[in-house]
C-alpha cells in the first residue's frame, strides 16, 4: 500500500486572537481539471487574513464556521503539477496566484497549493519570491478598483492610503494611465508618494480632507479610491456625480451629489494578473518569516507601521 503523501499548513483551528493559528500536517493536495499545483515559495500575510482568523466573516454570514480554516490568499511558487486540460502552464514554471474563495480548509499558508488556472500568471520577471507574492490581492484590488472608477486621461483622483499595500499600487497604476493623483499620506511618506507618481500629497492626519484636496483641485476630483476607508471624508473631496470606491470592510457613504459609490470585491483574474506582472511595478517586502511563525507575523501586522508587505515561507532556511 503506498502511503499517503503530506505536506505542512497553518490553519486556524477555531476563531480568535493569532493563538488559534496553528501548524498542522495534512494530505498533499491533488489538482483537478483546469487546475495547477503549485510548490509554495511565499505567502502574503494580509488584513483578510486577520479578520478571517477572528472569524468575523463567520458572523458577517460570508463563511461557514469550521473546525479548520484556510489562510492566506496570494503566493508565488512553483508549478509542481497540471490538472487535466492544463496548457497555459508548465511544471517548473515560477507563477503567481490569488485564492480568492472565503470559505476553504486550506489556503496560500501552506506547502503546497492548488488553484484554478485562471488565477495563475507568469511571475514578474526578476523578482524574488516574497517580493512577488505581494502582487496578487494588492495589485489587481488597485487595478480592479481604478476600473471601477472609470476615469479618463487626464482626470485627477484622489487615494487615500496612498503609500499603503493597497495605495501604492493605485497610485502607481493611476499615474501610468494618465491620471493625475492627490495622494493622501502621512509627512514620512511624502516622498515615496511622490516617487510612485503623486502630483500632490495631502497629510493623512487632515481634520479638512475635502478642503485640502479642493484648495488643489477647484470643484472636487473626478475619483476617489478610498483605501484608507475615510468615508464620507473622502466622498466630500469627489465633485458632483464623480465617482468613488472603498474596498471591502470600509463604510460605503451614501451616493450623495450624484457620485457613483463603489465597494471593491476581489476576484481572481489570471489575465490580468500577468499584465501587472509585467509592469515592473514596485513590490515592497517588509520581512520574510517561516510559514510557523505566523503568529508572530499576525501579531506584527496588527500593531501597525509596517513598510511593505509580511510574507511566510515553508523554506527550512527561512
Amino acid at each position: 500500500m503506498i502511503a499517503e503523501e503530506k505536506m505542512r499548513a497553518v490553519v486556524a483551528r477555531g476563531y480568535g486572537g493569532s493563538e488559534v493559528l496553528k501548524s498542522v500536517t495534512v494530505p498533499l493536495p491533488e489538482p483537478g481539471p483546469g487546475q495547477v499545483r503549485i510548490r509554495v515559495e511565499a505567502a502574503t500575510v494580509n488584513p483578510v487574513d486577520l479578520v478571517t482568523r477572528s472569524g468575523a466573516l463567520v458572523e458577517a454570514g460570508l463563511m461557514a464556521p469550521r473546525e479548520h480554516t484556510g489562510i492566506g490568499w496570494d503566493v508565488a511558487g512553483v508549478v509542481d503539477r497540471l490538472g487535466g486540460g492544463v496548457t497555459a502552464f508548465a511544471p517548473g514554471q515560477r507563477v503567481i496566484g490569488l485564492r480568492d474563495l472565503l470559505d476553504v480548509s486550506l489556503g496560500a499558508y501552506a506547502e503546497y497549493l492548488v488553484l484554478d488556472a485562471t488565477a495563475v500568471a507568469p511571475a514578474p520577471p526578476g523578482a524574488c519570491p516574497a517580493a512577488a507574492a505581494t502582487l496578487p490581492l494588492n495589485g489587481l484590488t488597485a487595478l480592479q478598483s481604478l476600473d471601477l472608477l472609470d476615469l479618463v486621461t487626464g482626470d485627477v483622483v484622489l487615494v487615500t492610503g496612498a503609500t499603503g499595500a493597497v495605495g501604492g499600487f493605485a497610485v502607481e497604476l493611476a499615474a501610468r494611465r494618465g491620471l493625475r493623483v492627490v495622494a493622501q499620506a502621512g509627512a514620512d511618506d511624502e516622498e515615496c508618494a511622490r516617487s510612485l507618481g503623486a502630483e500632490w500629497v495631502v497629510g493623512r492626519d487632515a481634520c479638512d480632507l475635502a478642503g485640502d484636496v479642493r484648495r488643489l483641485v477647484p470643484g472636487g476630483v473626478a475619483g476617489a479610491l478610498d483605501t484608507a476607508g475615510l468615508g464620507i471624508r473622502a466622498l466630500a473631496a469627489v465633485r458632483t456625480r464623480g465617482s468613488y470606491v472603498t474596498m471591502v470592510g470600509g463604510s460605503a457613504p451614501p451616493p450623495l451629489r450624484g457620485i457613483c459609490v463603489h465597494q471593491q470585491w476581489i476576484s481572481a483574474d489570471g489575465g490580468a494578473l500577468a499584465g501587472l506582472a509585467a509592469m515592473d511595478l514596485s513590490l515592497r517586502v517588509a520581512d520574510v518569516l517561516p510559514l510557523e511563525r505566523a503568529a508572530e507575523a499576525h501579531d506584527r501586522l496588527a500593531a501597525g507601521g509596517i513598510r511593505g508587505r509580511l510574507l511566510l515561507t515553508p523554506a527550512d532556511e527561512a
